[in-house]
């Protein structure tokens, strides 16, 4: 069994009991930025910063990090959007957590969680959060294109995730605005970052996607390899999670996008 599969199995378990309530949180819901207009019109590469404590291929990263300390610093050295694990188990993340850093910025903010039912997209939205994550290879198409709706019909910019051609091809079939090309080896945790070269023509392609690299970016040199292929933006987690200068090495992630980069100003 897949480390995916065993979360997903542990996250079909938890849907009873959201079911079973109302997602209330004490959040302020804030107008945020679109982050799709964001990507679209940046001429350099936008970093969507991560709060991440842990994760099943690292373990524990930082587990004793204050989200909104955190996310107050990456909103004053430029990210685009703020990612926050909600996934408890295997991430220890939480609403909480979503909810406190809702509360504190004013950028996009991810909900960062491995979605199999509808009411997920409620609590993401009750929290605070503006875009969330559908992740193709959880889903079914049926599931896929069901949520992506739902979650468009409630405001919220949806974050498209693939790791290969398939799962790429599945993921065009819905027209999504932002695609997330995931570096990581699914099966096996592996990095690379050919994953986004290898995906990079077909969404360049379409002029009205833009897509972002997640997973493995590490320094400037990762992310002008990514921007060479097409990317607007990273996702970026543990590299920001364990350094000693948060702004210095999101700074140095925000590198010019090159004039191949198709120009959609």
């Amino acid at each position: 069994m897949t480390i995916l599969q065993k979360i997903l199995d542990h996250k079909a378990t938890l849907i009873p009991s959201l079911l079973a309530k109302e997602p209330t949180f004490e959040v302020e819901h804030k107008s945020r930025p679109s982050l799709y207009e964001t990507l679209r019109k940046a001429d350099a590469l936008q970093v969507i910063s991560e709060m991440k404590r842990a994760s099943p291929s690292k373990g524990i990263i930082n587990e004793g990090a204050n989200p909104v300390e955190l996310a107050k610093r990456y909103e004053q050295a430029g990210a685009a959007c703020i990612s926050v694990l909600t996934e408890e188990k295997f991430f220890m993340g939480s609403y909480q957590d979503l909810v406190a850093i809702a509360n504190n910025v004013d950028i996009p903010i991810l909900n960062k969680d491995f979605i199999v039912h509808e009411v997920q997209i409620d609590y993401a939205k009750a929290a605070g959060a503006s875009v969330i994550l559908l992740i193709v290879a959880a889903l079914s198409d049926e599931l896929l294109k069901a949520f992506y709706t739902y979650a468009s019909v409630l405001g919220l910019d949806v974050l498209v995730e693939v790791h290969n051609e398939e799962e790429l091809d599945r993921a065009l079939a819905i027209h999504p605005k932002i695609i997330g090309v995931n570096n990581r080896d699914l099966k096996t945790f592996d990095l690379d970052l050919i994953q986004t070269e290898k995906l990079a023509n077909k969404i360049n392609a379409h002029e009205d996607i833009v897509f972002i690299s997640e997973s493995g970016i590490w320094n400037a040199r990762d992310a002008e390899r990514v921007a060479i292929a097409g990317a607007r933006g990273v996702l970026v987690g543990e590299s920001l999670m364990v350094s000693q200068n948060v702004e210095q090495a999101l700074f140095s992630l925000q590198v010019p996008l090159p004039s191949l980069v198709k120009d959609v100003k």
